[in-house]
């Protein structure tokens, strides 16, 4: 799975959801983050962020969540 590294640590990765066949952003340590559309089904450590193939992509959500993130 391709990661995206920020300050040399794996931050986030792009993938598709196996049931729903959504486009998701996957946060790394994203248990640590508070937000309400960030899901974490069965994963301890990851949180993901669903995109609605059928809508616009929720670039201001996005950049909210990285933003908490970058700040940690």
């Amino acid at each position: 799975m391709p990661f995206y590294f920020y300050k040399g640590k794996r931050f986030c990765y792009l993938w598709v959801h196996k049931k729903t066949a959504w486009p998701y952003l996957g946060i790394v340590d994203g248990y640590k983050i508070d937000e309400a559309d960030l899901i974490s089904e069965k994963r301890s450590r990851m949180k993901i962020l669903l995109i609605d193939p059928n809508k616009n992509i929720p670039l201001k959500k996005i950049n909210r969540v990285l933003k908490v993130l970058t700040d940690q």
